[in-house]
């Protein structure tokens, strides 16, 4: 097998790994585990984001006639009571709605379930689901497209340091474009649609994402000089890449954009 062709493999192979390890970890993809109740075994599956102007839906499969739901909620960061709402029965399933909130606005929920003489609370931690505005697939597809695109030309450009004669300057153009492109074009466009702002990062915030992405540009950025300036680019490559994975597994919207609801007229 030619080293190229080895180099692109294992390159796509650390930025599935990345990615993966990332989607088990971030904030914002659903939990799921199951449980036993009333002598049966159950699972629940719990979304911790919603984006659109909807409710959103929290079902809970129960093949048990005898068991009833209560949906309990309140705004996440406040001192607001706990809202309850009895749950229907639909089709074997336990459902009830969560109130749409503002882009960034968090609620925080678990389901009460009880069969009048036993109660369980699922899950023993409230979950917390943060809502956003609708992002249209011709601008979120593309973000992500470019975004895994940048991982993967970065992974493939540090390994390419270890070839005799590296073709670096091909390698970090493109790695650099697809970022810039990626996270500094189609990114704060994600961000607007999403949460009203195209940039929460610093030096306006403190939004870990977008704080993530500028780290990641100003690194290339110095390995696109050094490969044109330097003798010796690949440290400064090797540097960026390195700093590239380290923010790619950090869980996506961890510290991400969150509603102050004391800042809303109630």
């Amino acid at each position: 097998m030619k080293k190229s062709l080895l180099f692109w493999l294992l390159a796509v192979a650390i930025t599935l790994a990345a990615a993966y390890y990332q989607r088990l970890t971030g904030p914002t993809y659903p939990i799921e585990n199951k449980f036993t109740f009333n002598g049966k075994n159950f699972y629940y599956k719990f979304d911790r984001s919603h984006g659109g102007d909807t409710d959103h839906p929290v079902n809970l499969e129960v093949q048990d006639h005898i068991i009833n739901g209560t949906l309990k909620w309140k705004r996440f960061k406040t001192n607001d009571e706990w809202n309850f709402i009895k749950m229907q029965k639909e089709d074997g399933k336990l459902l009830a709605y969560l109130p749409n909130q503002p882009p960034a606005g968090k609620l925080e929920y678990q389901v009460i379930l009880n069969t009048g003489e036993i109660e369980k609370i699922i899950p023993a931690k409230p979950v917390v689901i943060r809502f956003k505005g609708d992002v249209p697939p011709f601008v979120l597809i593309p973000h992500v497209i470019f975004i895994f695109a940048a991982m993967l030309f970065s992974n493939r450009t540090a390994l390419e340091c270890f070839v005799e004669k590296p073709k670096l300057k091909n390698y970090t153009i493109w790695t650099f474009t697809l970022l810039i492109l990626g996270g500094m074009i189609l990114g704060p466009i994600v961000q607007k649609y999403a949460f009203g702002e195209y940039w929460t990062g610093f030096p306006f915030g403190t939004d870990l994402t977008d704080n993530k992405t500028l780290i990641a540009f100003i690194s290339w950025i110095a390995a696109l000089i050094a490969v044109f300036k330097s003798e010796k680019p690949k440290w400064y490559i090797l540097i960026a890449a390195v700093i590239m994975f380290i923010i790619f597994i950090i869980p996506h919207s961890l510290f991400g954009s969150e509603l102050d609801y004391s800042t809303l007229n109630d």
